[in-house]
């Protein structure tokens, strides 16, 4: 609260000197929600899904618990939840990793091996007759979602999510959009460990990208050859699981369970639980580590 509430306040501040005005700024009707009540509202809009849909029921009981105007409540997430998502994500007290290359020099520094893996979050269909209509369909779960790359560490400790993509953007396409390749290919030497996915990144970053073993017989594969595929492919997985079990705790967040707000809206969301996650998996180490 102490390192938001100035933000949100200069930030508010500035929104109202940038237009024209008949009374001074501070005039008129009192702010009836102060910032505490607008991060706790935020906070639990994401932890438990209270989204706000096409009529603004679920908003409606936020606002009844807080004694406002749902439009107040609407407001009030709309102006915290890009602060949570600057915020970053916390790798230990007081220091955050806000972009793709800070991660990958975070990596490269503590020695440490990243994971990289896409994941999706359903949202609404777009209207008919939307030209783009057709981006958001997923090839892989054939529905409406939007996709995002995650970034951990081996520990499953959550250090990046990207912005949102359409459904239709493929794993690599959206891994090359987002600049990967050159920051590994310039960057220190750092270890990647990505699904099939991401085949054809491992040539690209001379090595530093490591997917799944390449099956080379289709058919009437040998037996030896079978057994050292399935020892290596168990391997590359046993090590690449742990991004799974990151993702599964961003998607404990109801609001990343199925998004029903406006998509222009889900990276904010994903970036703010992201930070928050991250926050919460550095305290509990420390905490670990102290006991």
């Amino acid at each position: 609260m102490t390192e938001l509430g100035p933000l949100w306040h200069e930030r508010h501040q500035a929104r109202l000197a940038s237009r024209s005005r008949e009374r001074a700024i501070g005039a008129g009707a009192k702010h009836r929600l102060v910032f505490v009540d607008r991060l706790l509202a935020t906070l639990v809009h994401l932890r438990h899904g209270v989204t706000h849909d096409v009529h603004g029921v679920t908003h409606d009981v936020l606002a009844c618990w807080f004694g406002v105007d749902r439009s107040t409540i609407t407001r009030a997430v709309g102006e915290v939840r890009p602060l949570l998502a600057e915020r970053g994500c916390t790798v230990s007290p007081g220091v955050r990793l806000r972009t793709l290359a800070e991660v990958v020099d975070h990596l490269g520094s503590s020695g440490k091996t990243g994971i990289v893996d896409g994941t999706e979050i359903r949202v609404r269909r777009p209207a008919a007759g939307r030209k783009d209509r057709d981006r958001f369909i997923s090839g892989k779960n054939k529905q409406n979602a939007v996709k995002t790359m995650v970034v951990t560490d081996g520990d499953g400790h959550v250090l990046f999510c990207s912005p949102t993509r359409p459904g239709s953007c493929a794993d690599i396409t959206h891994a090359r959009q987002l600049g990967l390749v050159k920051l590994l290919a310039d960057g220190p030497a750092v270890e990647i460990l990505a699904d099939a996915g991401y085949q054809g990144l491992g040539a690209q970053t001379s090595g530093r990208v490591i997917t799944p073993p390449h099956r080379k017989f289709k058919k009437n594969a040998p037996a030896w050859y079978e057994e050292i595929y399935e020892r290596q492919r168990k391997a590359h997985s046993s090590r690449r699981i742990r991004v799974e079990h990151g993702i599964a705790h961003l998607k404990n967040w109801r609001a990343l369970a199925r998004h029903l707000g406006h998509r222009e809206h889900m990276s904010h969301t994903l970036q703010a639980i992201a930070g928050l996650l991250s926050h919460q998996q550095t305290a509990d180490l420390a905490s670990a580590q102290q006991t």
